[in-house]
């Protein structure tokens, strides 16, 4: 298949580096902990602040909770 005979649509846009890195196995690294899916309630502008912030925001926040409990284990 040549470039010009693939349709990219808003469906289906051009696969960025990013989605096809994440993927691969992580060889040698730490296994990623689970996640566990929750309800959690906060505040509608510290949620949009977060959403404004781009994609990945449910892991951002999950960053800064990590960072937080590892400052209050010390």
């Amino acid at each position: 298949m040549k470039d010009e005979d693939i349709v990219l649509t808003d469906e289906h846009p051009e696969a960025s580096l990013r989605h096809m890195i994440r993927p691969i196995v992580r060889v040698g690294l730490k296994p990623v902990p689970p996640k566990a899916a929750i309800s959690l309630r906060v505040d509608a502008d510290v949620l949009d602040w977060f959403k404004s912030q781009g994609p990945g925001y449910q892991t951002r926040i999950n960053a800064i909770l990590r960072a937080y409990m590892h400052e209050v284990e010390r």
